[in-house]
């Protein structure tokens, strides 16, 4: 994966952790204040981690769809396509050992 991409996803998750944890100093905020409850203020963090782990989940899922369309349309192999062809080296010189062995 490019430089860019890691950086670009490390700075997306880092902005959704700012955010994530600017909402629970809020939520923290107004209960200290007796503006809400603590259950409902709990509540309220509680809903937030649910969202933020189901938001988490679903840009990873995104991202590495688009990280493999970006290999592909790059022509670029993917780790198990190069370990792919790596075992199948490994075998076509068993192979041809055993072959070269048979000869002698």
């Amino acid at each position: 994966m490019s430089d860019v991409i890691k950086k670009a996803m490390m700075i997306g998750i880092g902005l959704a952790l700012k955010t994530k944890d600017e909402v629970e100093d809020y939520a923290k905020d107004l209960i200290t204040r007796g503006e809400i409850t603590e259950n409902d203020g709990r509540k309220f963090i509680d809903d937030l981690q649910k969202r933020y782990e189901e938001s988490r989940e679903t840009l990873e899922e995104k991202i590495e769809v688009i990280i493999k369309d970006i290999l592909k349309k790059g022509n670029i192999a993917t780790k198990d396509e190069f370990l792919e062809l790596k075992n199948e080296i490994s075998e076509l010189k068993s192979e041809l050992k055993k072959k070269s062995d048979s000869l002698k």
